[in-house]
């Protein structure tokens, strides 16, 4: 998958992420961020379970991207000492 469909995968992952933690305090550019890393870090569980990461442009990419992200919030959030409002 190309960087512009890291991006997008990235961006919507992120933006259901955010939707499912109730983190509210991010932006465009950390949303994409939070997605992108979320796919990585979901690409490498999913693959150490024996699935397949993120391959190419697909609803099941941004599962995985999904995945991760919401774990790297729920993570942040935890280290942060944030609560869910």
């Amino acid at each position: 998958m190309g960087w512009l469909g890291w991006i997008v995968v990235g961006f919507v992952a992120g933006m259901l992420a955010k939707t499912v933690t109730g983190v509210r305090d991010l932006g465009c550019i950390a949303t994409t961020i939070v997605g992108i890393l979320g796919g990585i870090l979901g690409g490498l569980l999913f693959v150490a379970v024996g699935g397949s990461g993120i391959e190419e442009f697909s609803l099941y990419s941004l599962l995985v991207a999904f995945v991760g992200a919401c774990i790297l919030l729920f993570v942040f959030g935890v280290a942060m000492g944030r609560r869910r409002e």
